[in-house]
């Protein structure tokens, strides 16, 4: 067989279909959670209980990235900024828009994603745009508003925004930027070719700033408070 011949195109196996269908169940299925619970706790407190499970979770495996001979503290800003973003405001503003908007709404705003992308990508980050992307962008949005129209576009004029709309735009926004600049080859080697340690430097900082938010919240708000139960235990995990 000669070198040039191109190589066969991968096949859509049933492994792979279900990898592909496996991360919108899981994020459709935490907007689902996180308005169950919407009235059993609040939402950045909910997001600070989560991320901080997940991160004693992974501490048997990562411990050795908090020491300080640790190659992360060099790049605490960058892993600052990505836990800001994925870690401290992505899931709490999803979750503080599930306490005026529906899980469908929430997730279809937030399927705008490929959008954001493109621009940021375009503005900020000097790339290049194709027609391929661009049409891959338009049938997203053109998915969402057929189902926000439920077939009628004339339905779309009476779509009336509430905060939690909002709320999930701006939780689009970081989630865009994060996903910039974690495609930024700035990590040492020892992080990014370890998904452990890659994970930990992100959720280290990231679990620091909810906790911060965490405590705002609790101080501004004006009857804080934590049902414990089975839902709450579900929303955790």
């Amino acid at each position: 067989m000669s070198d040039n011949t191109p190589a066969p195109a991968p096949l859509l196996t049933p492994a792979t279909f279900g990898l592909l269908l496996l991360p919108p169940l899981v994020w459709a299925g935490n907007s689902i959670l996180g308005s169950v619970v919407a009235d059993r706790v609040p939402p950045i407190t909910l997001n600070f209980f989560r991320w901080l499970l997940a991160l004693l979770l992974l501490l048997p495996w990562g411990w050795r990235l908090l020491l300080p001979s640790s190659v992360m503290w060099p790049h605490w800003r960058r892993y600052a900024v990505l836990g800001l973003l994925g870690v401290g405001c992505y899931n709490s503003f999803q979750y503080l828009a599930l306490h005026t908007s529906t899980p469908i709404n929430v997730t279809l705003v937030a399927s705008s994603v490929p959008v954001f992308m493109l621009a940021m990508g375009a503005l900020w980050f000097k790339q290049r745009i194709t027609r391929r992307q661009m049409l891959g962008a338009a049938m997203s949005i053109a998915g969402v508003l057929c189902v926000l129209g439920r077939g009628d576009w004339q339905t779309l004029l009476q779509v009336e925004l509430v905060i939690g709309d909002v709320y999930v735009l701006i939780a689009v926004l970081c989630w865009a930027l994060y996903s910039w600049l974690l495609s930024q080859p700035k990590d040492p080697s020892e992080i990014r070719g370890n998904w452990v340690y890659f994970l930990m430097a992100q959720m280290v900082f990231g679990v620091v700033w909810c906790g911060i938010c965490t405590a705002l919240e609790w101080q501004l708000s004006d009857n804080p408070h934590i049902d414990w139960g089975w839902p709450l235990y579900a929303a955790l995990l």
